[in-house]
């Protein structure tokens, strides 16, 4: 039966933008899609970490994907959104300048990301695909967010939320 499953192994991606680049993001680490609101800052974390937002009772790490991957920062638009991911057990927020839709991608579209100069280190990115003429460039979330900079929120979060408790 597994087997069955297995000759159609498609992925389904969120396709996001980033200003003219079209990313791809496994639906299956993809908990919500929110408009973007304003977070609670944290002390001494990387520029491209906005901050915290409170989930419902869970306080989520947010960060820009423009700053992440080393671009300038946009202004925040009616089409910005904030991606909630699950990496490794934990919650965080990606910004992103849109979401548009979700695309089935079968194993044998993806392609290897060739150094063609993008913006974007290639050690974000599981692979390429093409859907008619556009290049969707498939990220790999787990290498978001690096170990040491969870490790640094962790030790950071109990003071954002002290601090939002004040404010």
């Amino acid at each position: 039966m597994h087997e069955e499953n297995n000759a159609t192994s498609a992925v389904q991606q969120l396709t996001i933008h980033l200003g003219a680049e079209e990313y791809g993001m496994d639906i299956l680490a993809v908990r919500e899609i929110r408009g973007w609101t304003p977070v609670t800052r944290i002390p001494q974390a990387p520029s491209y970490v906005l901050g915290v937002l409170n989930l419902r009772g869970a306080i989520v790490p947010v960060l820009d994907l423009r700053l992440r991957f080393g671009l300038p920062r946009e202004e925040y638009t009616a089409t910005t959104v904030t991606v909630v991911v699950t990496v490794a057990g934990r919650l965080f927020g990606v910004v992103v300048d849109a979401v548009s839709d979700v695309l089935d991608v079968e194993a044998d579209q993806i392609r290897p990301v060739p150094d063609m100069g993008t913006t974007v280190d290639t050690e974000y990115l599981k692979g390429l695909t093409t859907v008619g003429e556009r290049m969707v460039l498939l990220l790999d979330v787990d290498k978001l967010l690096q170990p040491q900079d969870a490790q640094m929120l962790e030790a950071a979060l109990p003071a954002a939320v002290d601090v939002k408790a004040v404010a």
